[in-house]
């Protein structure tokens, strides 16, 4: 049976996914990534890291397929978007470690080109905000600051342009609009690389990898990456675009959400640009044969890392999946709210300087209380966003769907369906960042032929629906407000 591989390089690991004609999980593989945190605010990946870790994951992937009598038939790559990579040409070596998309070293960077007064020419083009979230102002700093000298050797780029890279052995240096547009460097409306912005920030354009249709043919598979030469790399996507494809989000009004190490929730716009918005961001969802559908993005910095905290920061749990259990303890937070801006507040308040905060302690509040506070607040975060988009785009959502390694976790689940007020699904696939990928590698070389057979694949396998009325969801969301307002501007550096 011929499979697709999806090469997901994600924040906190690299996996290897594979899937039948059907989108049937049939084999993956997986390899954690090593977090560097050389100063408080910063966030860095060795790339090389990334790149054997890759190969790695498909050879051990590879060899199991083999052994089930499966053949590979396309890969595709979906990736933590936004991380700046440089590299040599000649070598591919790193020229520096990747700067991950959390990274905060160029907050003040962002001010001062606010300051400037840059930002709406910025908001027009990209449908980005000036934030050190974007790839623009860290490749920025890796040229000025980071000793990477801009020569004909250099090649920059995010993720997937690196692991397309290796997976060719250095025979093709692109990318994706999905990707490319989170860069702060590509004109969504012209679609292509701008050359103000690239100037403004001092990007060479020479480096910037090519930028291709999502669902196509990027190159061929070398000996050496993990896979036996000549297998087609066919789609490319950033890792939330992907979720989208692979949710079966095709249609505009569709939502999903993804609960990651931070939050992303995006809305189907269609194939018009829909206009740039406060709170937002206007991004890319995909190409698909020269037609670009568009969405609207709500980035939320900090979800799945906030229960991460509560097990290496505080030691309040020994895995993940206990939270769920430790928040049933109490009936509600008592009052306790935990805003989790560790590394600032994404959508819609944009505020690199704000810093986590718990809020309504007394003697009477417990472990059980802090975890349910913490589930609360990724609730919160996601209605917050959800709420932002429907105004925006001026449509009643009538779904949400969610995936993610918190999707698993029902009591998060019924808490969302409370505060969005709708039905929130969860798929029986949730590794749908990685399916997108493969449903867009397998649509490039005929595994499907169209959106609505691959729209049939996708099946609930629960959905969460209301409890509590408007009213009662709205009072713990108020004090929820309330307290992101005393998180907000508490820093004054990196």
């Amino acid at each position: 049976m011929a499979v697709v591989i999806a090469v997901d390089a994600g924040t906190t690991g690299i996996r290897a996914f594979a899937v039948d004609d059907a989108g049937q999980p049939v084999g993956w593989s997986y390899r954690e990534l090593t977090q560097h945190f050389p100063r408080p605010g910063w966030v860095e990946h060795d790339a090389a890291e990334i790149a054997s870790s890759v190969s790695a994951t498909l050879a051990e992937l590879h060899t199991s397929l083999t052994e089930a009598g499966h053949t590979v038939a396309a890969v595709g790559i979906t990736n933590q978007r936004e991380t700046a990579v440089a590299w040599s040409r000649a070598t591919g070596e790193p020229r520096h470690r990747a700067i991950v998309w959390q990274d905060r070293r160029t907050a003040a960077r962002c001010d001062a080109l606010v300051e400037a007064g840059h930002l709406p020419a910025v908001r027009a083009a990209t449908g980005l905000v000036l934030d050190p979230y974007f790839t623009g102002t860290k490749l920025e700093w890796l040229l000025t600051e980071g000793a990477v000298d801009a020569d004909t050797d250099l090649a920059v780029g995010t993720v997937d342009s690196w692991v397309l890279w290796h997976l060719t052995g250095g025979a093709v240096h692109a990318t994706d609009p999905s990707n490319a547009c989170r860069t702060l460097l590509y004109d969504i409306g012209d679609r292509a690389w701008s050359p103000d912005l690239c100037d403004l920030l001092g990007v060479p354009m020479a480096a910037l990898p090519e930028v291709r249709p999502t669902s196509g043919r990027f190159g061929r598979t070398v000996e050496g990456c993990g896979l036996p030469a000549g297998i087609p790399v066919s789609g490319i996507a950033g890792d939330q675009q992907s979720a989208l494809f692979g949710q079966a989000c095709f249609e505009p009004g569709m939502v999903k959400h993804t609960y990651g190490t931070g939050g992303f929730a995006l809305l189907n716009t269609g194939t018009t640009m829909p206009p740039v918005v406060d709170g937002l961001l206007t991004t890319v969802a995909w190409d698909l044969d020269g037609t670009t559908t568009y969405a609207y993005e709500g980035a939320v910095f900090v979800m799945g890392a906030a229960v991460q905290w509560m097990r290496d920061g505080l030691g309040m749990i020994r895995s993940a999946d206990e939270v769920e259990a430790l928040a049933l303890t109490v009936e509600d937070s008592a009052g306790c709210v935990v805003v989790p801006a560790f590394t600032g507040l994404g959508s819609p308040w944009w505020d690199p300087w704000a810093r986590g905060t718990i809020l309504g302690l007394s003697k009477g509040i417990g472990r059980g209380h802090i975890a349910r506070a913490v589930l609360e607040a990724m609730a919160f975060q996601t209605r917050d966003v959800v709420d932002a988009m429907a105004r925006s785009a001026g449509c009643e959502v009538a779904e949400l769907r969610v995936d993610g390694g918190a999707a698993g976790n029902d009591l998060l689940l019924q808490l969302q369906a409370d505060q969005v007020q709708v039905p929130v699904t969860r798929p029986f696939v949730t590794e749908t960042t990685a399916m997108g990928a493969a449903l867009l590698a397998g649509l490039a070389e005929g595994v499907w032929s169209t959106l609505e057979e691959i729209a049939s694949l996708w099946t609930a396998e629960r959905t969460f629906t209301p409890r509590a009325s408007k009213g009662s969801a709205d009072e713990p969301h108020a004090r929820w407000l309330r307290a992101v307002e005393r998180a907000q501007g508490w820093a004054t550096d990196t």
